[in-house]
């Protein structure tokens, strides 16, 4: 796997106001980021997934965890999809 590594700066009172060392940190923003983007659809679980260094399964948990649908449909779709039903 190609990878790219990413760094910034952030204030030290973030982590503790979090409660988190560094690198719990990173692996926490790198979930949420890619819970965000798959809500956005702007990825799909399994590319959302990879980023977050999830599996598929660990990513649908964290999907629940954010309160987040693991469904991409829309009311659109819905609608389209049952007009012949």
């Amino acid at each position: 796997m190609n990878t790219v590594q990413i760094s910034f700066e952030l204030p030290r009172e973030a982590l503790s106001a979090l409660r988190q060392e560094p690198a719990g940190f990173v692996r926490e923003m790198r979930v949420a980021a890619a819970v965000k983007w798959y809500e956005m659809e702007i990825m799909s679980q399994s590319k959302a997934a990879e980023i977050a260094g999830l599996s598929r399964a660990e990513f649908l948990e964290a999907l629940h965890r954010f309160n987040v649908s693991p469904f991409q449909v829309s009311l659109a779709d819905l609608k389209e999809e049952t007009k012949g039903a």
